[in-house]
């Protein structure tokens, strides 16, 4: 079996945790669980010993890029799912990355479709998840999807890929996983840099990741802060010239009420 870790990144005490390490405990094919954290509390100490999975602590001022690569770096597995503390994972989530590395052993990025959760409540399937399906086309190509140009083409319009459901082959990357300036699109500055690198990305057009969305969630805080915005126009300009920069983020700007914002 390939070696496999889920390592949760945990941020104050969110209310949903629990719920994200037991869908973790319940996977058809058992995986390393750790939880990391820089902001040590009671709360998820106990939920460490509760559970009775590693906790690690970074030293120093929470920020997104160093605490995901803190909790890639202390995974000690080949294979690295950074997960969310607020998603749930499909029971059968780390038996599809182990099938997809049996099959496609250059596979440098997995990652699969989700199902919104609003707060505690599902939601239906909107235009923005719509969206994003028909721009993964490139990566359902899966005997090309090893070629930079089918890899890029699927983030020429955006970033269609949910970031909590990327598996990462840290050996084949390299470590810092996480190089991006950006504090919003950072997934997506990075997906596009491990894109032009050897190896094939695969897309499991499963939803085997229910991905939350509510009022304390990182990417509403970035929307009202206008960072989105800022870190979104800034990779359109990597890809498009001026134009097509102002058009793209005319449409985005729409797309932001879908998270209340």
């Amino acid at each position: 079996m390939i070696s496999h870790t889920f390592a949760i990144c945990a941020y104050k005490d969110s209310p949903w945790l629990e719920e994200c390490i037991r869908s973790l405990k319940r996977q058809s094919v058992e995986s390393e669980i750790i939880l990391c954290t820089s902001t040590p509390s009671r709360y998820i100490r106990g939920m460490a010993d509760l559970f009775g999975i590693p906790l690690y602590v970074r030293e120093g001022e929470s920020d997104i890029r160093d605490d995901w690569n803190f909790a890639c770096a202390m995974a000690g597995t080949r294979l690295v799912t950074i997960a969310h503390q607020d998603d749930r994972y499909h029971k059968d989530y780390a038996k599809a990355v182990q099938e997809c590395w049996e099959k496609y052993p250059d596979t440098t990025v997995f990652s699969t479709d989700c199902a919104v959760l609003y707060g505690a409540e599902p939601g239906k399937p909107g235009m923005v998840q719509f969206v994003k399906h028909v721009l993964r086309f490139p990566l359902r190509l899966r005997s090309l999807a090893d070629r930079t140009w089918v890899k890029r083409a699927a983030f020429l319009f955006g970033n269609p890929v949910i970031c909590p459901s990327c598996t990462y082959d840290k050996e084949a990357v390299g470590e810092p996983l996480f190089q991006s300036p950006y504090k919003f699109a950072l997934d997506w500055d990075n997906l596009w840099r491990l894109a032009g690198l050897p190896g094939r990305f695969i897309c499991e057009e499963r939803p085997l990741i229910q991905y939350r969305i509510h009022d304390a969630a990182t990417t509403k805080a970035c929307i009202v802060s206008h960072e989105r915005a800022a870190d979104e126009a800034a990779m359109f300009r990597k890809i498009w010239p001026e134009p097509v920069v102002r058009m793209m983020m005319f449409f985005y700007r729409k797309a932001y009420k879908a998270y209340g914002a």
